[in-house]
């Protein structure tokens, strides 16, 4: 997308989505843009699908509009930049944001929250607290991977501890943002939850002994972090409800940051630092003892964990194992999914040569699908048809099957960072053996998956007859996206 048409694809969008009334919150993760409205009767939803710059949507808690990569954060600058524009007023959100919804909106999301279950409610807040730290996971991890290179090569000597600082900076003090986003996300002040979850990270406590042990800088991590700001935001709203408004100002604070950060180096950091080690520990045992049985299994339901959005509780697993062992060994297996969609992509393309409309979709939609975005893929071809989407998880299972037998025989394969996949997941690679086997394990997954995909979808994905000569002249009944 070019600089000059983001601005307009904002202004497109505006109009579509019910205009600056309507538009409740606006965010966006790597490749969406998120908008909560007030009444979603006022989207036109057939005009919005077909935009160029529009991949797909998906009406979920949040209204998702699919741009891709680069875009989604490109065009919700200008999209908040237009809302900034739109005359202020009490239906105009944005003007002055408040500390929680009223009217229409609130009404809305109360019946989402209360119509959604527990388990699916706290998955999205999982998701709100991580998702917005994975630009600074790719950023750092493509450095470090590229620094690991230099050192590798011993080129540049002077310049990769450089390196090695900016990299590593961002995931010595992840704990500090882990904390700051959840105090965000449960409702307290972020600024004292990023204040405690420090503490899990500061090199002093190494002179605190806890059961005449040293406590270690670090333990616990990302996970302690997030126990330790959650507990700093149930002492604020404690505080606040209980303590005179003329000592607010000293004393919540003061007891917030005080009780959590105690009980955060006498009991958090034991406790989170022993779930940590046990994920690390329970990951490498599941790809060394199981490793093919292991990735069949994400690879192959890591698509319908995605639909659910089941794939969100896996985010501080990631997060935890490349704060322990420098990269996570599960996305490399997750990733061969959107290998499988590619393959089954491309057999749909073959066999439905009669179906213009949806060829073009395909052609459109591959590159990216080859650069780990699937959601055009998913939501414009796969998921309509039915059996291509079921095939395109036996693809993904085929070539997390092809990792893991490899993890089986020593060469484990891991990701600096998360969030990209297929192609673009190649600079963040790592592994117990070098970048280089570890680059070509993960492109014989890839590999595996783009072929086991196609000759799957192609025999099976299709009812008798369907793209087969003068049979074939029609594509099966499509339903629409949902």
């Amino acid at each position: 997308m070019t600089r000059t048409s983001r601005p307009a694809t904002a202004a497109a969008l505006l109009p579509l989505v019910g205009g600056p009334a309507n538009v409740t919150s606006v965010a966006h993760c790597m490749t969406r843009l998120r908008l909560g409205l007030a009444d979603r009767s006022l989207v036109d939803e057939d005009a919005l699908r077909a935009l160029p710059a529009v991949l797909g949507v998906v009406d979920d808690d949040t209204y998702q509009i699919v741009l891709g990569p680069g875009a989604a954060a490109r065009v919700t600058a200008d999209f908040e930049a237009l809302l900034a524009t739109a005359a202020p007023g009490p239906d105009v959100p944005g003007a002055a944001p408040a500390p929680a919804e009223t009217g229409a909106a609130g009404a809305e999301e109360g019946t989402r929250h209360r119509t959604a279950t527990p388990g699916k409610l706290l998955l999205r807040r999982v998701a709100n607290i991580f998702v917005p730290l994975i630009p600074a996971l790719v950023g750092c991890g493509v450095i470090a991977g590229a620094n690991g290179l230099l050192v590798n090569l011993r080129l540049l000597p002077s310049l990769t501890p450089a390196l090695t600082a900016v990299s590593s900076g961002f995931l010595a003090l992840i704990a500090v943002f882990v904390g700051h986003n959840t105090a965000k996300e449960f409702g307290g002040t972020p600024v004292l939850g990023g204040a405690v979850a420090a503490v899990v990270v500061y090199p002093g406590v190494a002179q605190v002994t806890v059961a005449g042990t040293p406590l270690a800088p670090g333990r616990g991590g990302v996970l302690g972090a997030l126990a330790a700001a959650l507990l700093a935001t149930r002492v604020e709203k404690w505080c606040r409800g209980r303590v005179p408004q003329a000592l607010d100002v000293l004393v919540t604070p003061t007891l917030t940051v005080l009780v959590p950060g105690l009980l955060t180096l006498y009991a958090l950091m034991y406790a989170a630092g022993e779930v940590s080690s046990a994920i690390g520990t329970a990951a490498n045992w599941l790809l060394a003892t199981t490793g093919v049985l292991a990735g069949l299994l994400l690879g192959g339901l890591f698509l319908p964990l995605v639909m659910l959005g089941l794939h969100q509780a896996l985010i501080p697993v990631h997060a935890t194992l490349i704060e322990q062992q420098g990269y996570t060994v599960l996305l490399p297996l997750l990733a061969m999914a959107g290998a499988g969609q590619v393959g089954a992509a491309a057999a749909v393309y073959v066999r439905l040569r009669h179906d213009h409309s949806l060829r073009t979709t395909i052609r459109s939609a591959l590159p990216a699908g080859l650069l780990g975005v699937g959601e055009p893929l998913i939501y414009g071809v796969s998921l309509p048809l039915g059996r291509p989407f079921a095939t395109a998880c036996v693809g993904g299972a085929a070539g997390g099957a092809f990792v893991g037998l490899f993890a089986m025989l020593g060469d484990r394969v891991g990701a600096t960072a998360i969030g990209p996949s297929g192609w673009a997941l190649f600079p963040l690679l790592a592994g117990n053996r070098g970048l280089g086997q570890a680059a070509a394990v993960y492109a014989g997954g890839l590999l595996t998956g783009y072929a086991v995909g196609f000759a799957a979808t192609y025999a099976f994905g299709f009812g008798f007859g369907v793209g087969s000569g003068s049979g074939g002249k029609a594509a099966p009944d499509r339903p629409s996206v949902p």
